[in-house]
């Protein structure tokens, strides 16, 4: 019996004898190390024959190694490159997305603007022919600056101020058609535009249009702005380079596995979770900045699909404008009597002349009907709301994309679950607690060593840039204009119409001037190229209020 329980104690000690000695020599000679990183295209005589005393290593264990001082400079290396590769796949996928959502809406409200001019154009030159088309570049003008205002903001155009410009000039135009008997010097015209508000020839056309343009404009262009943001936040953040503590961290992660003899073992999850969460500290704290910028983005969005929707105000505009026309001629004999009361009666012109432009401007067009239950006309192939229901989803999906970066890192084929894994020092259970996400919770990671007191200058410029982003979301949600065009000098912080309506109304004109007194300032001048009226004065009268002139003959004769 005792001989048969020391040959059995005999046959165990030589299978284990036998085992390590397998996996001695399975170390040493390093043929599978040496397959592995060829396969990642390290150079192969980098990596030793045979198993080497590690004690010289500075990062991964010192036993047997099949890795040299020399190699582990060339691993630190290859893992800078390897953690930088999921991150920026990552990251370029986020990029491309917001970068093709920008040029679908910039494309769309760029060739709204230009079917909405093309629509009123070819409306009134089908009904007026010749005489529209001779005054069209007031029209021409307005749509040119509604442009640059969407591109360049207060910065080049005041929209207030162009909405005004481009009111007076037609009343001008339709003032001197309907009273195309009398001569007006431009001091007497100057006396008229100067009460336009208080006149409202137009009726309520030009307040609630200048509210609906302020609102749709602003809340336009700044949710493109804010689109064309993203991209360049996501790349500037994105390529922050990796500290060495968290280089040298990777390394030990990724390859010291490797230099034990054991290519196929992969990191525990904990444990490659506070590697990423060390490495990506800086990236983490951007991510409240972050959110609150893509919630202002959302509520700005709701807004473009409800009530400052720049389709359903840009779609429309020739009717509006039409409208606005019409009125001027249905009161244009009240409006005249206001004018004659206030800023004197002007002189007659010779009998013959006026008979004569009478009877060269009378036309019988009316404006075509428009339904309010039509769906606008769709630019660039798409419409609003399916290019706002679209982003809405995007930019929901990207919350969180900082903080959540080391989870979505360490998941999948690039960590091992449960205890068979890599923990920094064998295979076995990873036992250290895992730090939270951002700079501050890293004062205790047990695998990067982060300096808390030296964020990195990169992420904090774009946290104030999306700081100061978001700010101007808002005050696009609120209907208000900030100019965030900062390489155009005097810009800063400068506020256009804020939609709000202060306008008052009466009916009683107040004239501070006696009838036919001169006035200081004489509208002689040319227009700036960014107003609606950079047309010059005394150009043939637009005839769009033709109809007016038989309201009027009455009371000519």
């Amino acid at each position: 019996m005792k001989t048969k329980m020391k040959t059995l104690l005999l046959l165990c000690v030589s299978t284990l004898v036998v085992l390590s000695a397998a996996a001695e020599q399975k170390l040493k000679n390093c043929n599978e190390v040496r397959a592995a990183f060829t396969s990642k295209g390290l150079n192969v005589n980098d990596v030793p024959n045979k198993g080497i005393n590690g004690a010289p290593l500075k990062v991964c264990p010192q036993g047997f190694s099949c890795c040299t001082v020399e190699l582990e400079e060339k691993l630190s290396q290859q893992s800078q490159t390897e953690i930088k590769a999921p991150v920026s796949r990552l990251s370029t996928n986020l990029q491309s997305s917001f970068k093709q959502r920008h040029d679908n809406f910039d494309k769309f409200f760029r060739e709204l603007l230009k079917n909405a001019e093309d629509s009123l154009n070819n409306m009134f030159v089908r009904t007026y022919g010749m005489m529209y088309v001779q005054n069209a570049a007031l029209f021409r003008d307005f749509f040119k600056s509604l442009t640059q205002y969407y591109v360049s903001g207060s910065a080049a155009v005041n929209l207030d101020s162009m909405l005004s410009d481009f009111w007076d000039d037609l009343l001008e135009r339709m003032f001197r058609l309907v009273n195309v008997q009398y001569d007006f010097s431009d001091a007497y015209m100057e006396c008229v535009s100067q009460h336009t508000e208080q006149l409202q020839p137009f009726g309520d056309v030009p307040r609630k249009l200048r509210i609906q343009l302020t609102r749709a404009f602003v809340a336009a262009r700044t949710f493109v702005r804010g689109l064309s943001l993203m991209p360049d936040v996501i790349n500037k953040v994105s390529t922050v380079s990796a500290s060495p503590s968290c280089v040298r961290a990777t390394m030990k992660m990724l390859y010291c596995p490797y230099c034990s003899g054991q290519v196929a073992l992969k990191p525990c999850q904990n444990y490659c979770l506070n590697v990423m969460r060390g490495c990506l500290a800086n990236q983490a704290d951007l991510d409240a900045e972050w959110n609150n910028f893509l919630g202002a983005m959302l509520s700005l969005a709701e807004r473009l699909e409800g009530p400052f929707n720049f389709e359903s105000v840009m779609d429309p505009i020739d009717v509006k404008i039409s409208e606005a026309i019409m009125n001027m001629q249905e009161n244009s004999m009240q409006v005249s009597q206001k004018v004659f009361q206030g800023c004197g009666t002007p002189k007659l012109k010779p009998i013959s002349r006026s008979a004569r432009s009478v009877k060269e401007t009378v036309f019988t067009g009316r404006f075509r009907p428009y339904s309010p239950e039509a769906r606008p006309t769709t630019a660039a192939g798409t419409s609003l709301d399916r290019l706002t229901g679209e982003v809405k989803k995007k930019l929901k999906h990207a919350k969180k994309f900082w903080s959540t970066l080391p989870e979505t890192v360490c998941a999948g084929e690039r960590i091992a679950p449960g205890d068979e894994c890599w923990n920094g020092t064998a295979k076995s259970r990873y036992e250290s607690l895992v730090m939270g996400n951002g700079l501050a919770n890293q004062v205790s990671n047990p695998d990067v060593e982060v300096d808390i007191t030296k964020p990195d200058t990169v992420i904090r410029s774009q946290i104030a840039i999306l700081k100061e982003m978001t700010s101007w979301l808002k005050a696009a949600h609120s209907g208000n204009d900030i100019s965030f065009d900062i390489d155009v000098e005097g810009s800063g912080g400068e506020e256009s119409g804020s939609g709000s309506d202060t306008t008052s109304q009466t009916d009683d004109m107040y004239f501070p001037t006696t009838p036919n007194t001169r006035l200081s300032k004489v509208r002689t001048e040319q227009k700036s190229p960014g107003g609606a009226g950079a047309v010059l004065k005394g150009s043939m009268a637009l005839v769009l209020c033709g109809l007016g002139l038989a309201l009027l003959a009455p009371h000519w004769r």
